[in-house]
């Protein structure tokens, strides 16, 4: 046996041991244990914060733990025990963060959809450049009053919004002053209209995001609106103060049910929805959306 023939073969013997049988080999089929990830994630759903912390949604928005979470998420193997630990770890920092703050896991707020009405089809006609105007324009104007007040918008929809307020009375006010607003905009002589909903309840926060049956009451409450102007929920009504009433110098109206008319979809059924509009301003009982209770 030569020489050479033996230091191949031992070499091919050492490569043979370390990616079958070395310590690295050990750890990382270890660590890709498919049982083993199953336990961590296990674990995971007993320690406080959100056990699923670290995906897309949860990841999204400001703050120390989300911003590390969206970095191991590119970083770490996404089928692995480490990721689960690490991300265990920024669970709890997460929630440690939340606990200090005072601030509860899903506190009442105070949701606002809006949007323009009729605007899909003036689109169609003015072209990309007249559309593009406009929303930049009812943007400047709407968004400075609604985050004055302390709104914080979620996410822009094209010619929409949804804006969270932490207090009923507020948002009342601050989308008042910008449904006001959008009314001196003008593009090529078309003044757009806007519309909005408010509803109050207990969302659940997900990262920058807000999800659950109170986001989607809050867009039904929006769509009653069809000729533009603000509709409230009655639990958004019942959280403002006599004195906030006042001050606010609001007329309130409740928004009748067409003749026969069908349920609203994903509204429930003790929900009574309201016209909200400054004093004198109430439309009249022959719009379509204050028709006579059925």
């Amino acid at each position: 046996m030569d020489v050479e023939s033996f230091g191949e073969r031992s070499a091919h013997q050492q490569n043979a041991g370390a990616s079958t049988g070395g310590p690295l080999s050990w750890l990382k089929q270890t660590n890709r244990n498919p049982g083993l990830v199953a336990f961590v994630r296990r674990a995971r759903r007993a320690l406080p914060g959100d056990p699923d912390f670290g995906d897309p949604l949860s990841a999204a928005g400001v703050g120390g733990p989300r911003a590390a979470a969206r970095a191991a998420d590119r970083i770490l193997d996404r089928y692995a025990a480490s990721r689960e630990v690490s991300l265990a770890g920024l669970q709890l920092w997460q929630a440690l963060t939340e606990r200090v703050s005072g601030q509860p896991a899903n506190p009442e707020v105070t949701l606002v959809f809006t949007d323009l009405v009729g605007f899909s089809e003036w689109s169609l006609r003015a072209g990309d450049d007249a559309v593009l105007k406009l929303l930049r324009r009812v943007t400047q104007v709407t968004e400075p009053p609604l985050l004055h007040a302390g709104g914080r918008i979620v996410k822009r929809m094209g010619d929409g919004a949804m804006v969270v307020f932490t207090d009923p009375a507020t948002a009342v006010g601050a989308v008042l002053a910008a449904l006001d607003a959008v009314k001196t905009v003008q593009v090529g002589g078309y003044t757009p209209l806007m519309r909005a909903g408010i509803h109050t309840g207990r969302p659940q926060r997900i990262g920058s995001d807000w999800l659950g049956v109170d986001v989607n009451v809050a867009a039904r409450v929006m769509d009653r609106a069809t000729r533009g102007g603000l509709v409230v929920s009655n639990t958004t009504l019942n959280g403002i103060g006599e004195e906030d009433f006042a001050a606010l110098d609001i007329s309130v109206k409740r928004v009748r049910k067409q003749l026969f008319s069908a349920k609203t979809p994903g509204v429930p059924d003790d929900l009574t929805m309201y016209w909200v509009r400054s004093r004198g301003t109430l439309p009249d009982d022959g719009a379509p959306d204050a028709a006579p209770e059925a």
